[in-house]
């Protein structure tokens, strides 16, 4: 783990860009070409969606990862993607390239699974789909909440910013009231096990990097 004062140098082969910003780009691109897919035959998206019905089949496996790059629409996108590009490039200084890649995927594909687990306790959400980056946005704030609890972050539409061990919980909780409240479909359960696997990583770090973590944490309070 690189202590945040380190810039990371180390590049990925996309161009000399940063993980980040290329997994940002391959999020726009993709969210292009499944709705233009999409927009041909609704079928396709049994091909890029996680559906639980199919997972639990052992069908379209894939979509696990697919689903992650794709978007629920323009709006669904660019909000999920300022944010990526905001906290992302920052967590990725703080793991380093190889190591912030890895957990990224793994918090979106956790957050994949706990939605299809959680169509076993409901069975009528057998055949909801879902897609989105948001998973693996959570865990990057799982992350933040543990390693930097008290870091001053601006959350769209509200005018101050707000110490990371206070936003990460409270946005989740809007989220799942506006669902709720305006019967709007948000994955939540997704979103909460990519925080989960946020947070249990962050502990993770901060016992094994103890000293690192601790000067992370003072540096940004």
């Amino acid at each position: 783990m690189t202590g945040v004062y380190h810039i990371q140098k180390r590049r990925n082969i996309f161009s000399g860009m940063s993980v980040n910003f290329t997994l940002v780009l391959i999020n726009v691109v993709l969210f292009i070409l499944f709705s233009i897919l999409i927009s041909k035959s609704q079928s396709y998206i049994n091909f890029i969606a996680i559906k639980p019905s199919n997972i639990l089949q052992g069908n379209y496996l894939w979509t696990i990862i697919t689903s992650m790059f794709m978007h629920g629409g323009f709006f669904h996108l660019f909000v999920n993607m300022l944010t990526l590009f905001f906290i992302g490039g920052f967590v990725e200084r703080l793991l380093g390239s190889k190591r912030y890649f890895w957990f990224y995927m793994a918090s979106g594909i956790f957050a994949a699974l706990a939605f299809v687990a959680l169509s076993l306790v409901f069975v009528s959400d057998f055949n909801a789909y879902a897609v989105g980056a948001s998973g693996a946005l959570f865990g990057i704030i799982g992350l933040l909440m543990v390693l930097t609890p008290n870091l001053p972050v601006m959350i769209m539409f509200i005018p101050i910013p707000v110490k990371m061990k206070y936003a990460a919980p409270g946005i989740l909780v809007v989220l799942w009231i506006i669902s709720i409240a305006g019967n709007v479909p948000i994955g939540n359960v997704a979103h909460l096990g990519g925080f989960a696997l946020g947070i249990v990583y962050g502990f993770y770090l901060k016992k094994k990097y103890k000293k690192k973590t601790e000067h992370i944490s003072r540096l940004f309070s």
